[in-house]
């Protein structure tokens, strides 16, 4: 079970929640993620076991469910300007996030979950989300934006998959340069 479905904001739930994410993220700074149970995370948290195996069901979920708040952006993208700076500096923003040891490890986390409802497909939808302004915030200015789904095809999936699947390096300014060229197709209509 997701851990924020059903719940109410504030209250106990919350503080469970708060706690026990908490708890993660502190142990995993101490120790490595192999070595991480979920006695360790409800002593720390100060809840039972059966508190966590009850509302997240596995450790996976729980890690999962840590690292999709994590994803959960700040703020919104930033507003530069123009639709070109504005998807460069947002593809910039996303490699060097997801290509960090922590983004590395969050990706990871989101894609070994059991639950059946999909971390990563809310991954997706937060991605889409920030995307999606950059794009509305473009039409609001007289601008021509690409379509949502050819940015998650031409530079967000490209990137993800060279993350998990490749050993290699990847180039700094790979996003970038992607969503340039998906920019000039767009401006040239092809």
């Amino acid at each position: 079970m997701a851990a924020r479905e059903g719940l109410r904001p504030g209250g106990r739930s919350a503080r469970v929640q708060e706690s026990v994410h908490q708890a993660v993220r502190t142990l995993l700074d101490e120790m490595p993620r192999e070595e991480l149970t979920v006695p360790q995370v409800a002593a720390r948290a100060g809840v039972t076991p059966s508190t966590i195996y009850r509302r997240w069901g596995d450790l996976p979920s729980l890690l999962a469910d840590v690292a999709l708040q994590r994803f959960h952006p700040d703020n919104g993208p930033a507003d530069t300007g123009t639709l070109r700076s504005d998807l460069e500096a947002w593809a910039q923003g996303y490699q060097e996030e997801m290509s960090s040891a922590p983004g590395r490890a969050m990706t990871r986390d989101v894609l070994a979950s059991n639950d059946p409802r999909g971390p990563a497909c809310q991954c997706a939808a937060i991605t889409r989300s920030q995307i999606r302004m950059i794009l509305d915030r473009a039409a609001e200015r007289g601008e021509t934006p690409p379509d949502v789904h050819a940015v998650m095809d031409q530079v967000v999936a490209p990137l993800i998959y060279r993350l998990l699947f490749d050993d290699l390096p990847i180039d700094p300014a790979f996003a970038r340069t992607r969503m340039a060229v998906l920019l000039d197709r767009t401006r040239q209509g092809s």
